[in-house]
């Protein structure tokens, strides 16, 4: 039986303004993350830089690559 490989897709996003980021505003977007199945990963501040990054990954599944796969709607 050959042996399956995870798969993982990764997300980034820079959140904040020039006079920084608030807790709060940080948790929400975790918060949301986390009930769509991402896992923060890492959380740093870009150099010379009042926002945080965030990178989080989740594991590739039929469900979400067939949603990665549909229109996006804007």
């Amino acid at each position: 039986m050959a042996e399956q490989t995870i798969q993982w897709e990764y997300r980034v996003l820079t959140i904040g303004t020039a006079f920084g980021t608030k807790d709060e505003n940080i948790e929400a977007t975790l918060n949301e993350w986390g009930l769509e199945g991402w896992e923060a990963i890492h959380v740093y501040t870009p150099s010379q830089s009042q926002k945080v990054t965030l990178v989080a990954k989740r594991q590739v599944t039929a469900a979400t690559r067939r949603q990665n796969s549909m229109p996006q709607s804007w």
